[in-house]
């Protein structure tokens, strides 16, 4: 079952238990998977859609840090709730031991020594951990594991 018809179907749910916060949530993934697939001009392949919804939570934990420092605890109760559904259709995330372990081996794969190789670890290691980790932790282990 492809991701839409996931959401097509958890939309019908959610319209039937008359959950208001929810279907908005899943209106809006639907409809940036749906603007995607139009500028692409094609159906959205697996690894597509996840960088949608990767994109999508991306969006919603930056607000969140901006609304926690502005002290808006109304709004982060709500993006808090959005996440929670987002990530329902995002892989597992890695662990951290399991990150670090795809971090070195794509170091190695790499045959990075320094700093100066972290753009082509990265180039090896996104495509691995895509939806599965945070970019922002990704590269805070690359640059520890590069730096010892």
């Amino acid at each position: 079952m492809s991701l839409l018809t996931k959401i097509n179907e958890d939309v019908k749910t959610a319209m039937k238990a008359k959950d208001k916060e929810r279907l908005a949530v899943l209106r809006m993934i639907k409809s940036s998977l749906h603007n995607e697939q139009i500028s692409k001009g094609h159906e959205l392949t697996d690894e597509e859609e996840l960088t949608v919804l990767s994109r999508e939570k991306k969006q919603r934990a930056d607000s969140l840090e901006e609304f926690k420092l502005a002290g808006r605890d109304d709004l982060v109760q709500q993006l808090e709730k959005e996440l929670s559904v987002v990530n329902e259709y995002l892989p597992e995330q890695l662990s951290e031991e399991e990150l670090r372990a795809v971090v070195q081996e794509s170091i190695n794969e790499a045959n990075a020594s320094s700093m100066k190789d972290m753009g082509s670890v990265m180039g090896v290691l996104m495509p691995k951990v895509k939806g599965r980790a945070d970019g922002k932790e990704v590269s805070r282990l690359v640059k520890e594991l590069l730096t010892k």
